[in-house]
């Protein structure tokens, strides 16, 4: 039976109504291909249960999404075949547009990362006392001295430099492992913090003022060096990454972790950041533009406890000429 002009036309309001909001559009595109608890929504958009359970009462009244109730939780599920033609119509359009979203693509970032830490919970689960030793390893030991190891493959004469290196954790970290660091930085309050935290590797490590765009730092002096969230800082990031490839041995490698775009712009102005982190080609282009070759660039997994936008790790050599 067709619906009367009225009829038709308060439908479709409704449906545009259930569309004009950000986040139940990210709700939307997550639950469209995978069933989800609220606590994993929540975990996924970094929203309070509060707001995600709101949204998802909207979305179900309206008949956008279904749940069923597994024990105490309720999972929620978008069901393209049960939408009426034109709602289905009108979120393929919703979705097409939202695709290249800032916040969409830190939330498949973190989905990833919730679904294969569910993955892991069911091989773990078969895996037996293979999994046990993974649980006890990790009370006994803790999960550290993985990153130690890592870090002790560095070739023990290597001269690294650690730019921005902040209160200089990193620094410190990598000390024992290398015949010097030198660290960067142009806050006076972040070097004094470093030194403290340096001790008795101080040694080995020079800590020095100085601007990124005018690293104090020889020509070719350093066999690594590295931007530990730092690039989104700078105002002009080809004139510090022309810098890190200047004072660079050739072929030795550049490494940089930062932040992957995103749309919290609270976020940016709370950090005292310049920018809403790189996309990996722009990143790329100003590598090569800079001087670099052999360049990798990957997202990072989003740790479960972590707040802030996805990262990524980004690796460069330096060309010769």
């Amino acid at each position: 039976m067709n619906k009367s002009p009225a009829a038709a036309a308060d439908m479709l309001m409704g449906w545009m109504e259930s569309l004009a909001d950000a986040t139940r559009l990210r709700l939307l595109r997550l639950l469209e291909r995978h069933e989800l608890g609220v606590v994993e929504l929540c975990d996924v958009l970094q929203l309070p249960q509060s707001t995600v359970s709101r949204h998802l009462k909207l979305l179900a009244d309206r008949r956008w999404v279904r749940h069923r109730r597994v024990g105490t939780n309720h999972l929620y599920r978008t069901i393209l075949d049960e939408l009426d033609a034109g709602a289905r119509k009108l979120w393929l359009l919703a979705r097409e547009q939202t695709e290249s979203w800032p916040a969409v693509k830190q939330d498949r970032l973190r989905l990833e990362r919730l679904l294969a830490s569910k993955q892991d919970d069911a091989q773990a689960f078969f895996a037996g006392a293979a999994g046990q030793w993974d649980r006890l390893r990790d009370e006994l030991y803790g999960r550290a001295f993985g990153d130690a190891a890592a870090i002790a493959l560095l070739p023990a004469d290597y001269v690294v430099a650690d730019l921005g290196c902040g209160t200089g954790p990193l620094a410190a970290r990598i000390a024992p492992f290398v015949a010097r660091v030198i660290g960067v930085d142009n806050s006076a309050a972040m070097l004094k913090a470093a030194r403290k935290r340096i001790g008795d590797h101080a040694e080995n490590v020079d800590l020095r003022k100085g601007d990124l765009a005018a690293v104090p730092i020889d020509d070719a002096a350093c066999d690594a060096a590295i931007l530990m969230l730092a690039l989104t800082y700078v105002p002009e990031p080809a004139a510090v990454l022309r810098e890190m490839r200047r004072i660079l041995k050739i072929h030795r490698r550049a490494v940089i972790v930062d932040l992957l775009p995103h749309d919290r712009e609270d976020f940016r102005r709370e950090m005292g950041q310049t920018r809403n982190g790189f996309d990996p080609t722009e990143l790329r282009q100003l590598l090569a533009g800079a001087g670099f070759a052999r360049i990798d660039i990957a997202p990072l997994p989003p740790e479960p406890a972590a707040k802030g936008p996805a990262l990524f790790l980004a690796t460069a050599t330096r060309a010769a000429g």
